[in-house]
This record gives C-alpha cells, structure tokens and sequence, in this order.
C-alpha cells in the first residue's frame, strides 16, 4: 500500500540547557494510505507530541515528516485533527460549528449546499436532532461527536484523532468508538488514533505502534482480526485474548516500573479506633477473631431525596454482608447509586432508611476508622506528600511518639512508589502521583474499612493499570476491608473477591453477585491468561447490557431519567 503519511529519524523536545526535555526520539513510522493506525502509550511518552508533528503544529528538531512525500510545515485541511478536549465555538450551534469547517475548505459553494453538506455530517454522527443546540445544551459525548463531525466536514485525506475519547465516561466511550468505526469502515478516510486503550486500539486499528516511555516507538503489532469487529463478541474470541494479553504484556514490561520495597518497619502503634487498644489482655484476647463473619453488613439500605414532585427513591432495599479482610468492587451504569452507597458507608450521607454496621457498631458520621479514597484524592496542595499523610497519621495514633507516627507515613509512601518524592509538593505532582498520595493516605490510617469512590476514573488507563498494582500490593499486606466503586469491568475482576452489580436506579439494588475465584496475589498479566478470566468478565458484561442506555428488565416501561450516583 502507498505511504500517505512518513517520519524519518524523527526527534522533538523542548526547553534549553538544563531545563530541555527529549520527548520523542529516533521516529520511523509509515502510515499507509487508507490505514487505520493506533499509537499506544503512557501519559508523558510524547503521544500528543508526536500527533502535533503529523497535524503540523510544531516542526521536528530533527529528522523530517512527509505528507505524500512532500514536508510538513504547518496545518492543513487535508489532515483533520480532533483534540481531546471539544474546541467549539460556545455561541455557534452545532450546525454552526460544522458550518465552519465547510466554509474553509469550501468557499465556492452555495449557501443551501454547505448547509447540505454540514448537515450529512451532523447525521453521520447521530447529532440530526441536534443541530440547533450550542454546546452547553449538548453532553460530553455529544460535544465530541460536533468535533468529530468538523473534522469530517473538511474532507480530510488523513483523520487524526488525539484521544477524542478519553474525558468520557465508559459507556459514552464505547459508543463514540463504534460510531468512529463505522465511520471510517464506510469512508475509508486513512486514520491516526492516540489512546491509552488496549480494547479500543484493538477494536478500531488494523496496526497498533506502542509508544515507549522513552519516546522511541515498539515493534508495531498488526490486528488481523476480521471486520466488522463486534466488541461484545470479542470477549469470546481467542485470537483477540491472545492479542489483548501480547500488547498487554509490553505495555507493562515497558511502562509499569518495580514496586518499591519499603525498608521501614512498622511500628507496634494502635489508631485510635481500634476498639482492643485500653482494654487488658486477657479481654483483648477474647475480643480477637469475634467479629469475622459479617464484619461489615449493609441492612435493608434505602436512600430517599425530597425533590419537589415527592420522595425520589435512589436506592432500595440494598442488603450485603461482607466478612473482615473481604475486596468487593460495586459496579454497574452511571446514576445506579453506587457512591451513594459508599458515603453513606463512610458516614457522609445520612440513611433513610436501614442499616449499616461495622464491626458490629452502627455507621453515624465520618471517622477515620472508615478510609475514604476519592477520583480526586483531595489533598492540600501547599503541603508536601508527607505532610499530607501526617495529617491523619497524627490524628489516628496520637498516642505514638513523633518518631513512630513519621515511620508510618514513610512506610506507606515506599509502598506506593513514592520513596524518591516525599517532600514534593502537592500541586507539582501529576494526577496519578497525587492519587498514589491518597492510596498511601488511607493506609496510613488503618481503617477498618476502606472505601474507594472510582478511585482511578481520572487516569489514563495505563496510568490506572499501574496504580491497581499498587492498590493490590500494599491490599495484600494489610488484608483491609475494602469496597471499591467502579464502572471498568476488568477493574472489578481485578481486586476483588466479589463483584456486586447493581441495577439501574432509582430504586437501585443489588442485581447479581459473581464469587471471583482467582488465585491472589493478581497480576493483570497473569488474570488474562487464566482459563477463567473472561468467564467473569463475560458474566458482568451480559449483566451491564441488560442495563445498558437506562433500560431495566425489571420493569416493562422506561424508568425515570432522574437519578442520582
């Protein structure tokens, strides 16, 4: 096939002297003409970088970039960009947005042909009833498919798509990435897609090129899987697990360093919400092992709002019981109830109705006892990693000298990778750094329980994939009792024991249990090349698609659109 688009030796960085950054070295890439290409990599490896370099935003420092054989020295309308985030005009409506790129490239036409023109767009990607919305009427998802349709209005020979995806949410994704697909099945416009996704680079791409984070480029692995590619069908089939669990590999061997093995020991220190802490021996003693079953226990849970046309019922008649050292994960689709769930165990929304027990004491009010990791880790961005794991430290074992309360914080931050960056700031750490802040933060405490809100929703996924390891590294030594909400499917397998599924709210309640029997400690790599991996992922997925746009089996109408998550 004919090269549309080439680097040669390509090298780009930026800064001088001692403050200069080299964040792409040594490119070679020849993308065919009609090609579907995915470059896969960690945030920082230059991914961005090198989409600017084809869309002809910055010049190489080194090396050349050729467009049909001829140099890139600035944008044009034959390479079709698409950012991350939407670029609209906030005053134009959706027709207007498209309209824009019409009239570049098409200037000669008639008024009611460019307006034939943006609107074949618009349907193209669905937003036909949308056309005389602005964007702040539109949704996420909605917002990017006028991008994507601005791009596509200038009739590019080469679609650059620069992780369009990646600020939706998981079903919104899903739903872009296959209407992207259908697009260029039909089109057959050459594209060039930046992801951090191994299943939407799988899904969408005929070649996936790793991009290390050195800033070379992988071996590129060609996806011989036949189209038209079915992503629930996938699951099942052998070809694309072996291919998912080969990129997997690399992507982890290059990309997710060594855990850190902390030197430190642990002091012989009690939190102050350890109930053993005053009482004599021979009843701690006695008080060892006697809560084990039902450690934690979720009573005929409700949660009710007043909204003005009456009680909204957000969740119903939720009922689980956990045992001391149990990993549940909580899944199920956007406005199910799931962190309403879990703050109301962490004692920061009131129970309507029902009860929640811990270690055999009703849940009343936020306490360290209960550890909280929030999507944003919330941390105080004028003090450093230390001293905002000191904060609780000192709070929990008042009691321990200054020494031993500093031992704690030290050993947590080893364990999540931060032996190096102690005393960095807070607002100069990246957002995965400071998400590893909050893991080492609610160890620290010693909690009974630990509760984790889609702790790792903000992340990139390779980034995400790095912290589960590090979530399930320091889990395995302390065996905490942990719930985990999150709406990744692999996510959910993962870390825990069992999966709880939730139906769709209101009136949300637990629809399915799946028991995960997997050998532990959990690697990723070793989970997909168990026998048994994708039987439960097959089990959540079939359950999520019952659910999936609303719709609930339960009910023979269309539930309500309010809900609350």
């Amino acid at each position: 096939m004919t090269s549309i688009l080439s680097f040669e030796n390509v090298a780009k960085g930026f800064g001088e002297g001692k403050s200069r950054k080299d964040v792409l070295r040594a490119i070679d890439l020849d993308v065919a003409e009609g090609e579907f290409v995915a470059i896969l990599g960690f945030s920082g490896s230059g991914k961005s970088t090198l989409m600017n370099l084809m869309a002809g935003l910055v010049t190489p420092d080194q090396g050349t970039v050729t467009f049909k054989g001829m140099p890139v020295t600035g944008p044009g309308p034959e390479r079709g960009l698409v950012f991350q985030s939407y670029s609209l005009m906030p005053w134009l409506t959706v027709a207007g947005n498209v309209m824009l790129a019409v009239e570049a490239v098409h200037p000669e036409l008639s008024k009611s042909d460019k307006a034939a023109k943006a609107q074949r767009y618009i349907e193209m990607v669905g937003l036909g009833h949308a056309t005389t919305r602005r964007p702040a009427e539109l949704s996420g998802g909605m917002r990017q498919r006028v991008s994507v349709a601005r791009a596509l209005a200038m009739e590019p020979e080469v679609l650059l798509l620069d992780e369009p995806l990646s600020a939706l949410d998981a079903l919104t994704r899903a739903n872009l990435a296959d209407e992207i697909l259908e697009i260029w099945e039909r089109e057959r416009t050459t594209c060039v897609l930046i992801t951090n996704d191994v299943d939407e680079a799988i899904l969408l791409a005929d070649r996936i090129v790793p991009l290390n984070p050195d800033g070379t480029l992988g071996a590129a692995v060609n996806v011989a899987l036949p189209r038209p590619r079915d992503r629930g069908a996938m699951n099942s089939d052998p070809a694309f697990k072996a291919l998912r669990a080969q990129v997997t590999g690399y992507l982890m061997d290059v990309g997710i360093k060594a855990r850190v093995e902390g030197t430190r020991r642990l002091p012989d220190i009690r939190p102050v919400h350890d109930r053993t802490r005053d009482l004599p021996a021979a009843q701690k003693a006695a008080q060892e092992g006697l809560i084990e079953e039902r450690f934690l226990d979720f009573s005929q849970l409700h949660k009710v709002y007043p909204t003005p046309k009456g009680p909204l019922t957000v969740v119903e008649d939720f009922n689980l019981k956990m045992n001391r050292g149990e990993f549940i994960s909580l899944i199920g689709h956007s406005g199910c109830g799931k962190s309403t769930v879990l703050t109301m165990a962490a004692g920061l929304n009131e129970i309507s109705k029902g009860a929640i027990k811990l270690d055999g004491r009703h849940v009343e009010g936020a306490d360290p006892e209960r550890a909280v990791v929030f999507q944003s880790p919330s941390l105080f961005p004028w003090l450093t990693a230390r001293e905002n794991v000191a904060v609780g430290v000192d709070r929990v074992y008042p009691r321990a000298s200054q020494s031993e309360r500093q031992e704690v914080v030290e050993h947590y931050l080893e364990r999540v990778g931060l032996g190096n960056a102690m005393d960095r700031m807070a607002s100069e750490m990246s957002n995965g750094m400071r998400q590893r802040v909050g893991i080492a933060r609610a160890f620290a405490l010693s909690p009974k329980l630990l509760l984790l809100d889609e702790p790792f929703g903000m992340l990139d996924s390779l980034t995400r994939w790095e912290l589960q390891e590090v979530l399930m590294d320091v889990w395995d030594r302390t065996k905490t009792t942990a719930v985990c909400v999150t709406h990744d499917v692999d996510e959910a397998i993962l870390l825990a024991d069992r999966v709880v599924m939730m139906t769709n709210g209101p009136r949300a309640t637990i629809g399915k249990i799946v028991d995960v029997n997997l050998p532990r400690p959990r690697t990723r790599k070793a989970l997909l090349e168990h026998a048994d991996y994708y039987h439960y992922r097959q089990e959540v997925l079939d359950f999520l698609e019952e659910y999936e746009h609303g719709r609930d089996p339960r009910k023979k109408s269309a539930p309500s659109a309010i809900a609350a998550e």
